[in-house]
């Protein structure tokens, strides 16, 4: 039987592994900087305490609101974006209606779009005080601010909600 030697490795080829595993390291630790330094405290509180609306019950029958029960319903299945669709177009003929302000500002940001739910959710709780959901709009108003960093109108809100689970998260706010 032949023997065969072991070829000894070349320095060249040598160099690449090393530059492989050095290249690998650095993707590594770049994606595990960027997790780490876009996962503030604050924003872990905002994920840990929201939870979308649980909606308004949804009927068999004929509604005066149908368009809006209908997209209620889009909403409690998890499909948001259709139900803000359907919402928006109502307000189209109805800007100052907080219930519609409220549910599209927390259909947006169950649907990962802060940005896009903190003027629904303002306009929300300019609302007289009658407003069955103001303290849940200012409580997903606080959250939003949370999840965008702003302290200091996250608190605000947050104290306006008059919600324990509101004076719960000022309690563990970071600064």
């Amino acid at each position: 039987p032949e023997i065969k030697t072991q070829q000894p490795v070349s320095k060249k080829n040598r160099f690449l592994n090393y530059s492989k595993i050095a290249i690998a390291a650095a993707i590594v630790l770049a994606v595990g900087s960027i997790w780490f330094f876009s996962n503030s405290p604050n924003k872990s509180l905002y994920a840990k305490n929201f939870k979308p609306d649980p909606g308004l019950p949804t009927t068999m029958g004929s509604s005066d609101n149908f368009e809006f029960y209908d997209a209620m319903v889009n909403y409690k299945h998890g499909d948001y974006k259709m139900a803000i669709d359907k919402w928006k177009i109502l307000s189209e003929n109805n800007l100052e209606n907080d219930t519609l302000n409220y549910f599209i500002g927390v259909a947006y940001l169950a649907n990962k779009n802060v940005a896009e739910a903190i003027p629904f959710l303002e306009r929300s709780v300019e609302a007289e005080d009658n407003f069955v959901f103001l303290d849940d709009a200012y409580f997903y108003l606080g959250l939003a601010y949370l999840k965008e960093d702003n302290i200091e109108l996250a608190k605000k809100h947050l104290n306006l909600s008059n919600t324990d689970k509101g004076k719960a998260i000022i309690s563990e706010l970071t600064d």
